[in-house]
């Protein structure tokens, strides 16, 4: 039988590149999403000399209108989708610029659910397929200073623990991962390097990976690894909702201010 293939979004760092490799090793054959085309190529390049498998490149910026179907075009149908690419900004709401908080949401939430439309029924229709979104522990809460960022990844919380319902029975899964604070490019790119939440120990990128694969494989819904992540994931139920939301934008609370995005 001809090796499975795999998507994932985000592939070109960070937590996206660890679940390429992982699933390279695992021995699935790879589409790489991502803008820069000189890492994924050279990506690629290292995973099919490493572990025999193919790895198609898919340039595309999921934060343009319709990026998922130009995706789909290149790469018909898959049975394994990790949509794993997002990013944040971080700042008061309203002083962030406006197109950098539509783009935000174009690849958080548009491009994740289209993406998920896209394949899905391809993958009920063959009684096989696992889809594996990213979200984060900000979706447990409000978070004031990354308003949209927080609002998004629960959206992918509550979608992902929806249709892994739906689909119950018809030989697909779907899983949520939600990791916290990572060593990825994630605190650079959103301004977050110097709040109080990325100044503590971070996870590391491919021990994230790992967890959101074994659950993928496992066929869980819901994916929170570390103690603290799930400490934070409880808290809304044991803390009350003012101290919460205090709390939640102090530790993403910038001590230097940035001009907008």
């Amino acid at each position: 039988m001809a090796a499975k293939l795999a998507l994932v979004t985000g592939a070109s760092g960070g937590i996206g590149h660890e679940f390429a490799k992982q699933l390279a090793q695992a021995g699935y054959n790879l589409a790489l999403v991502a803008r820069s085309k000189h890492k994924l190529e050279r990506i690629a390049a290292e995973l099919r000399a490493q572990f025999g498998i193919d790895a198609q490149v898919v340039v595309c910026d999921l934060s343009t209108p319709n990026a998922a179907h130009d995706v789909q075009t290149q790469v018909p149908e898959c049975d394994v989708l990790v949509n794993n690419a997002g990013f944040a900004n971080n700042g008061k709401f309203a002083q962030l610029d406006e197109n950098a908080t539509l783009e935000e949401i174009q690849v958080d939430i548009v491009a994740l659910t289209q993406l998920t439309r896209v394949y899905l029924p391809g993958m009920i229709a063959r009684k096989d397929g696992k889809i594996l979104n990213v979200a984060s522990t900000a979706g447990f809460l409000p978070g004031p200073n990354m308003a949209v960022y927080y609002a998004g990844k629960a959206y992918v919380i509550s979608f992902s623990e929806a249709l892994a319902e739906e689909v119950r029975g018809t030989g697909v899964t779907v899983t949520v991962l939600c990791p916290g604070a990572t060593e990825t490019g994630f605190a650079e790119r959103s301004g977050t390097t110097t709040t109080p939440l990325f100044k503590l120990p971070m996870a590391k990128a491919d021990d994230v990976a790992k967890a959101g694969i074994e659950g993928m494989m496992r066929g869980k819904s819901v994916v929170v690894p570390g103690i603290t992540n799930k400490l934070v994931a409880i808290s809304p139920k044991i803390t009350p909702r003012r101290l919460l939301v205090a709390i939640s934008g102090k530790a993403v609370e910038a001590s230097e201010t940035r001009p907008p995005s």
